[in-house]
């Protein structure tokens, strides 16, 4: 087979076909990451030393709070204005503050964050009622000039990656980004009727940011999930009750719209694989192993869902990227080809961020993932 370009390899992977090589990437390369190990180059460049394929993700005016970077308040209409306490700019420990005003009240929530990433410390939704006033929620419209601009540098090196608006891109994963997730399973078991509600809120907004912002933009894959949805976290029955439904519409909208969507799992997938599929999805990951919190060993996995969506993942990020030798990374790049590889359709991810991988493991990575071919 002639030797594809990055771009060839995955999106022939993608579409569930037989590129001419195993396509491996990273997901999300980490700012973090990129100043401290690699000199400072960006993700495009940094994949390209690594000999890695690459994926870019796009972020510019999505306003996700875990995002590391500069804070500050903002108006972002007449009916949603965010105002910012920076309590702490050390950046080692950002500890910030916000206020949420609206016509018909405010909300609150703090975050805390670091070199690596940021979490909520409060979360905005503590009342049943305080949904409501997610009605005045702006949802952002992209340039879609700067995503055919991001789209044209990056050419034949790899794919532009996008997602659905939102802290997290699932409706349930969102709402548990805005209540907390064990709070959310109690109301999902106390009060369905609030949660559907709840759901059916972020589904509109979601809705309105696919065809407002995604329909004509120039993106490869659209990201969808998250990991409120794995089955580490919530159980197969709630999933079906509670996920599918909505990342279905989500999917449907994505295609009617000229999109093909991965659906985001990072955790637990066992027990998920015909309720991942039903959402409509085109790919499936990350296929986390038990070393960084999920529960798939491969084989499984494989045989439930290869050739029914196309699979993305499995690389232990911790264990084996950040903490093995270039020699153990090189024999896992080899083992989980031999696992998920046949048949094609399938892209080498680890399976969530690194922080702190050393470059020639990385360099091993690419390596390897040059080494199997099909």
């Amino acid at each position: 087979m002639a030797q594809m370009t990055s771009r060839e390899r995955l999106l022939t992977a993608l579409a569930k076909g037989v590129p001419d090589r195993l396509p491996a990437t990273v997901h999300q390369w980490q700012p973090y990451h990129l100043e401290r190990y690699m000199g400072g180059i960006d993700a495009l460049e940094a994949f390209q030393e690594c000999g890695l394929d690459a994926v870019i993700q796009y972020f510019e005016d999505m306003g996700q709070f875990w995002v590391p970077g500069k804070v500050e308040s903002k108006k972002y209409s007449d009916e949603w204005y965010d105002e910012v306490e920076i309590i702490n700019d050390d950046l080692d420990r950002m500890i910030v503050h916000h206020t949420i005003h609206t016509p018909k009240g405010t909300l609150t929530y703090k975050t805390e964050g670091n070199r690596y990433t940021v979490w909520i410390t409060e979360f905005m939704i503590k009342k049943p009622e305080d949904i409501y006033l997610l009605k005045y929620m702006p949802v952002p419209k992209l340039d879609k000039k700067a995503i055919q601009k991001e789209y044209d540098r990056i050419g034949d090196k790899g794919i532009l990656k996008g997602f659905v608006w939102g802290d997290q891109a699932g409706c349930w994963q969102h709402a548990c980004v805005l209540y907390d997730t064990a709070p959310m399973i109690y109301a999902a078991m106390d009060d369905p009727a609030w949660v559907h509600e709840f759901l059916h809120i972020l589904l509109e907004k979601k809705l309105q940011f696919i065809y407002e912002s995604l329909r004509g933009a120039k993106f490869d894959l659209i990201e969808t999930g998250g990991g409120a949805s794995s089955s580490t976290v919530i159980s197969p029955k709630m999933f079906e009750e509670f996920c599918l439904p909505y990342d279905r519409k989500i999917h449907d909208a994505l295609h009617d719209v000229g999109h093909i969507a991965s659906y985001h799992t990072c955790g637990g997938m066992l027990g998920l694989f015909d309720l991942i599929i039903a959402t409509n999805t085109d790919c499936s990951e990350t296929l986390a192993p038990k070393g960084v919190g999920g529960n798939i060993e491969g084989p499984e996995l494989y045989e439930a869902m290869h050739g029914k969506v196309a699979l993305i993942g499995g690389l232990d990020q911790y264990n084996i990227l950040t903490n093995g030798t270039p020699e153990q990374v090189k024999q896992e790049v080899h083992r989980l080809f031999e696992i998920y590889g046949k048949g094609g359709g399938y892209i080498m991810m680890p399976a969530d961020h690194f922080f702190d991988a050393p470059k020639e493991n990385l360099l091993a990575y690419g390596e390897a993932a040059r080494e199997c071919v099909y």
